[in-house]
Parts: C-alpha cells; structure tokens; sequence
C-alpha cells in the first residue's frame, strides 16, 4: 500500500504514537461528562495544542480528538447529527498541525466502539454498526486523516463491522482491542482470537495489537501473546501509564516517565512495532520514550518476571489462556445470565 503509515513502516524498526486524550484534556479544563469531541469546534486551539505537544514530543502518529464521534455516543449529548462535521474537523485541525512538523506525521483517525452490545447479546445489529463506522469514517477522510485507528474494542462482532466501515470508505486503518479482564477482552477474546480474527477479514488492518486495558505490564503480556500466534502485520503497544488511583475527586496514573520509558522499550523488544501510550500518558511521558527507544539498543524479548520486574506485577495470574481460564469464564458468564 501507498499510505504514509505503511511507507514509514517499511522504512523504520519501530515507530512511537501518542498518548493519552482525555487525560490531556481534563488538564485543560475538560469536565467530566463533556463529549470532548466538541471542542473540535468550541476550542480548536486547544485540540491543536494536544496535536502539537505529541509531535514535538517525538511522536510519529496521533490520534484525533474523535474517539467518541460515533452517532450512538453522539447522541447523548444531542449531536447525532454532526458526526462528519466533527470527524471532519477533528481531522482537519490534525492534518495542519502534521503538515507543519517538518517531518512525516501520521494523522491517525480515532474511532472507538459505539458504546452499545451488538447482537445477538444486544441490540446493535451489523448493519447499523456498520453504518455507523462508515459514517464517522467518512468524516475523517474528508478533514484528511491518512488512516483509520479503531481502539478499544472489546467484542469481534465490533471489530468486523469497524473493518467494514473502514473498507466502504476507501480507507486504510489499524485496529486495538482492549484486554482488560485477566489477559482477555471483556467479551472474552484473548490474543491468539485476535490474530486469528484478524487475519479472515475481507479488510485487514495494517497493524493490529491491545491499547488501555490494566497496566502496562498486563498489556506487554498481550503483546506477547501476540507474536507467540505469529502475525503477518506489525502489532502495536499502546498501554496505560501506570495504574488508575482515585485521589482528591479525580483518577491519577501513576506511571512515571521512566516508568514508560522502561514499557517502551520492552514494548519493541517484546515484538511491537508501533509504541505509544493511552489514559495518563503525557508529553513529559513520551519524551522520555521516545528517548529511550533512540538511546537504548534492542535487546532479547523480555520474559514475563522481567516484564514484571521491571514494571510491577501483573493484574491477574491467567493471561486468558488455558484451561483453568476458560472454566473460570464460563463460570462468571453463566453467574451473568
């Protein structure tokens, strides 16, 4: 393919995305409950800020401020009806801030799942999520977006009809799923599923991997799983900065920049070609890693104790695998029903 982030691909081992939105947001006065995709339009200036602080903090590619612009999650806030204009924009306030990097900056179109269950658990049924996928591609597209990055996807139900979306509107795009319940998804999809998912798409993505989820150690155990199925594409590591603590009203991570330093560069050793971070990731953060992965020389890929070593224990003793598992699965998925 002929788009920038596959040029820069195959030109580089490894490339660095950016970190996190919302936290970046709150620091600016983002409210809690306040779609954030409005101020595409209600505060530009400061969606170019968040831009630009990760493109001069080193980062080959961001995500636009667009992850809810979906017409389910817009329509709680009484916006369903701008989901192309705020895609557009979004984009649009990305591509000036890349096009004046000096450097190849990939613009990374954010779409996040719909926030409804799809059928036959819920009611969303394939063709209106891939309607809804399309719609908001479309917009992207428009303000200029060199591919598509669905995140945090938690059901393959979702993921094929966000491929779908993305192959009706001509357009590349890499997709992360988020495995934030003992090392599987929380619809139960582990990191082998997911290889195997993404190689029967009619649509594949251009690189594929895990984003959010626990911690970053529990995410480089995904990342793992994933090159141990043997992948065709490049896998991305975008993981949290550190783990969630509730502190005087608000959620802090407390993930320190060295810290996600030492996660990016276990991050490349482990096998991801694409390193970033997600909730409480911030600039001074990827600087240092984008500091790290120039300065530090590939190394083996890290064992589990020295991924937990160095970056704390794991969240939970299964990575999702295994019998032991399963059984634990079906057990809480029937407590459920």
């Amino acid at each position: 393919m002929s788009d920038l982030l596959s040029r820069l691909l195959d030109e580089r081992d490894w490339l660095m995305a950016d970190g996190a939105t919302g936290t970046n947001l709150f620091t600016m006065g983002l409210t809690a409950g306040e779609a954030p995709e409005l101020w595409n339009t209600d505060k530009p200036d400061n969606i170019r800020a968040l831009y630009r602080s990760a493109a001069e903090a080193g980062s080959d590619i961001f995500l636009t401020n667009t992850f809810g612009g979906n017409a389910s999650r817009l329509k709680l806030h009484n916006a369903q009806g701008r989901v192309r204009e705020l895609n557009r924009i979004g984009a649009a306030l990305g591509r000036d801030v890349a096009d004046a990097a000096g450097r190849p900056v990939v613009v990374a179109g954010s779409m996040g799942p719909t926030g409804e269950i799809m059928a036959p658990m819920g009611a969303l049924t394939h063709e209106r999520a891939v309607e809804m996928f399309h719609e908001q591609a479309e917009g992207l597209k428009e303000g200029g977006a060199d591919v598509l990055w669905v995140e945090t996807i938690s059901s393959p139900e979702e993921f094929r009809a966000a491929s779908e979306g993305c192959a009706k509107a001509g357009m590349p795009w890499c997709g992360t799923m988020s495995f934030d319940t003992a090392g599987r998804t929380m619809m139960g999809v582990t990191s082998a599923q997911m290889v195997a998912l993404v190689d029967r798409l009619a649509h594949p993505p251009i690189a594929f991997g895990a984003n959010c989820g626990v911690g970053a150690a529990d995410l480089l155990r995904t990342v793992l799983g994933f090159v141990a199925a043997g992948p065709e594409r490049p896998v991305i590591a975008k993981g949290n900065a550190g783990i969630p603590k509730y502190h005087d009203g608000h959620i802090h991570y407390d993930g320190t920049p060295d810290l996600m330093a030492e996660y990016a560069v276990l991050a490349r050793d482990a096998g991801a070609r694409i390193i970033g971070g997600c909730c409480g990731t911030m600039a001074e953060h990827l600087r240092a890693m984008r500091t790290a992965l120039e300065t530090r020389p590939k190394g083996p890929r890290p064992t589990l104790d020295e991924i937990a070593a160095r970056l704390g224990g794991f969240s939970s003793a299964s990575d999702g695998t295994g019998e032991d598992a399963g059984a634990a699965r079906e057990r809480r998925g029937r407590r459920r029903g």
